[in-house]
């Protein structure tokens, strides 16, 4: 007997895996990338207990996905139901070459508002493909029998019936399990932080092909957009400076001060006059000249130019900002 588990390396994910395998059933973690969260956490926890951890890179179909998801997004540009479907939809394909037979998740019922309660999880099961296979041991009890189950190769009476937001249970029982290394449950999608939903959903009103570097680009540095197909990117520190010049391409305008400490800014899109002076005045003014004048260099398909311009208040740039 065989599971697969929808590991994402926090606390209830490993618990869902221990619990099954002290019932002597093989797991096998799979955690699904994008570049919207990252495997290392999964990697760490699964290292901690070790579990084998295949980590499968999703983000063509995840991107398809996101565009318009079904059942729309949270709070922010999170289509946390969708999402889930899809992980869930893509282990279900690989139950066959995996010789596994049901999936595992360390959901719990009422956890999350949008995805953990018991219309969505419904939903997730119906959209998933692999409806009556998915098992949740942190909260079988409290929903409705599996196909492990009916058939017995779960005993219901060894799952569990947590639910709600308090991690104390869960806490408890990593205590009895000896289970002292796990991370703590800060979010780990970029798509639930305000800002960079803020940037993504600019990004996906803006063009309707995303590249890999757009969306590394969402996570460096402050934004501006000053036209339709035009954005300005603003180093904040040394290593984002070097990050933005790596990602830069030919086309791009890339501007960087001279003799004093300043920002890394790359121009992406429609490069115009007025981005050009644009970028340029904002350069300067997130230079250490401030609102002095500050000597400048922009680069675009290996022709460099230096000019002298004076910064002025951040303030003026405030209506670009994303």
């Amino acid at each position: 007997m065989k599971a697969l588990s929808v590991f994402s390396g926090g606390l209830d994910s490993i618990l869902a895996s221990e619990l099954i395998r002290a019932l002597g059933i093989d797991v096998q973690a799979f955690f699904f990338e994008t570049p919207f969260f990252s495997p290392k956490k999964a990697r760490e926890s699964a290292e901690s207990i070790g579990l084998p951890l295949k980590i499968i890179d999703i983000t063509e179909r995840h991107l398809d996905m996101i565009k318009k998801p079904k059942y729309g997004y949270g709070e922010n540009m999170n289509p946390c139901i969708d999402c889930h479907a899809l992980m869930l939809r893509i282990a279900g394909e690989m139950m066959e070459d995996e010789g596994a037979d049901f999936i595992i998740t360390g959901d719990v019922l009422g956890q999350r508002p949008m995805s953990q309660n018991r219309k969505a999880l419904s939903i997730i099961d119906c959209e998933s493909g692999a409806e009556g296979l998915i098992l949740r041991p942190l909260s079988a009890k409290r929903l409705p029998p599996t196909i492990p189950e009916l058939k017995g190769w779960i005993k219901r009476n060894k799952m569990l019936d947590y639910s709600g937001r308090s991690r104390k249970p869960q806490m408890a029982l990593a205590k009895e399990l000896n289970i002292t290394k796990y991370p703590s449950p800060s979010g780990g999608c970029l798509l639930t932080d305000k800002i960079f939903s803020r940037r993504f959903a600019d990004l996906l009103s803006s063009d309707n092909f995303i590249a890999l570097r757009d969306i590394e680009l969402l996570k460096l540095g402050r934004h501006f957009r000053i036209g339709p197909k035009t954005k300005i990117i603003v180093g904040r520190n040394e290593a984002e400076n070097h990050t933005i010049s790596l990602l830069a391409k030919d086309d791009d305008l890339i501007i960087y001060t001279v003799s004093i400490p300043g920002p890394t800014v790359l121009v992406i899109g429609e490069i115009t006059p007025f981005a050009d002076e644009l970028a340029a005045s904002i350069t300067a003014s997130y230079s250490d000249a401030a609102e002095r004048e500050a000597e400048i260099c922009l680069s675009v398909k290996g022709q460099y130019k230096n000019l002298t311009v004076k910064g002025r208040d951040k303030k003026e740039f405030r209506q670009y900002m994303i």
